[in-house]
């Protein structure tokens, strides 16, 4: 499968939604496949918190030769989220009018900066429709403020594990991984591995988010009943912190959860009930069973509130990180409501 690996640079001043400015950005994007000559075959994939623009890189189970999204029939496009460490302008970024990183000093951004950014590649790519707008986690959060921002630009919105508004114990998970990362004494320090040692217990708090009791009880049981140290469950933790030291950084990090505690479609907008009634686009919602983070509640409350809106529950050990694992649950569904236009009546799938 060829990707295509680009850069769209925006020159011009960026005004952001809590005040401020950015002097132009960059995002990177990767396409998969060609353009038809109607442009009825776009799939746009918004990622989750850390993820990359390489969709094929962390949905491989959906996006590839052979599989669900196949760049030999849809032209999709994905786009590293501003403020991110794969490519688009980010706290590691040079700021043009100081010539130095911007590491503390990168401006906090929303949900609907990042959103704009991306209809403003749109544009530049000529896109005037999008077949299917698909995310799950903060890519959810970025797929329905889009659509609620562009009503008319999407066929079908597809949302997995996501929300209109970012929950207090979301917030709470994503404020206690902020004072890790303000523990470690270097992370005021101006250079691009300060915090990496907070950073790396942030993580491992995110976990404990990400999946559940279940989860651990499964994957990460006590070799004997009568060990007292080295538990699986410890070293599960330490690899996965240091895993991360490894690809990321502590401002991006940073930025990203702002970015998703910000996120309310109903902000200015005379309320969410009222934002999620301008979607025009045939919407699919999904959720996970055992999502502790994003609970079914809140795509349930997306499913009765966006016009006639299709919902589905899936069973997933592995909690909110399901979706980037239950592939072969989530193509199931997928393609059962494209077949039947999105008025299939959905149940749960075991």
């Amino acid at each position: 499968m060829q990707a295509e690996q680009k850069t769209f640079k925006y020159p011009y001043p960026y005004a952001l939604e809590m005040g401020g400015e950015l002097p132009g950005f960059e995002l990177a994007y990767t396409t998969y496949g060609e353009r038809n000559a109607s442009d009825t075959n776009i799939v746009w994939i918004c990622h989750a918190l850390t993820g990359s623009s390489n969709a094929h890189d962390w949905w491989d189970g959906l996006v590839g030769d052979d599989k669900y999204f196949n760049p030999s029939q849809h032209f999709i496009i994905c786009v590293n989220v501003l403020g991110s460490a794969y490519g688009s302008t980010g706290p590691l970024s040079v700021n043009p009018r100081t010539n130095k990183p911007y590491y503390h000093t990168f401006p906090t951004l929303t949900v609907r900066d990042v959103v704009g950014t991306l209809d403003l590649l749109r544009q530049e790519l000529a896109i005037s429709r999008i077949k299917i707008c698909i995310g799950g986690s903060l890519g959810g959060q970025q797929a329905l403020e889009w659509a609620v921002e562009k009503p008319d630009l999407f066929e079908e919105l597809i949302l997995i594990a996501s929300n209109a508004l970012h929950s207090p114990w979301g917030i709470a998970f994503n404020e206690s991984q902020r004072m890790s990362i303000e523990a470690d004494p270097t992370y005021k320090d101006a250079h691009d591995e300060a915090g990496a040692m907070g950073m790396r217990a942030a993580r491992s708090i995110a976990l404990l988010s990400y999946r559940n009791y279940d989860t651990y009880n499964f994957t990460q049981a006590r070799d004997n009943p009568d060990q007292i140290d080295d538990f699986r469950a410890s070293s599960y933790q330490q690899y996965q912190g240091d895993k991360f030291v490894k690809r990321f950084n502590a401002f991006s990090y940073w930025a990203l959860s702002k970015i998703m505690d910000s996120h309310n479609v109903g902000r200015n907008r005379g309320g969410i009930v009222h934002a999620l009634g301008l979607v025009k686009a045939k919407t699919l919602v999904l959720g996970i069973k055992s999502d502790l983070l994003f609970p079914l509640s809140e795509q349930q409350f997306l499913a009765r509130h966006i016009p006639d809106a299709a919902f589905q529950e899936i069973d997933s050990l592995y909690g909110h990180d399901g979706f980037l694992i239950e592939y072969k649950q989530l193509t199931q569904v997928i393609r059962a409501w494209q077949e039947t236009n999105g008025q299939l009546q959905m149940a749960r799938i075991r």
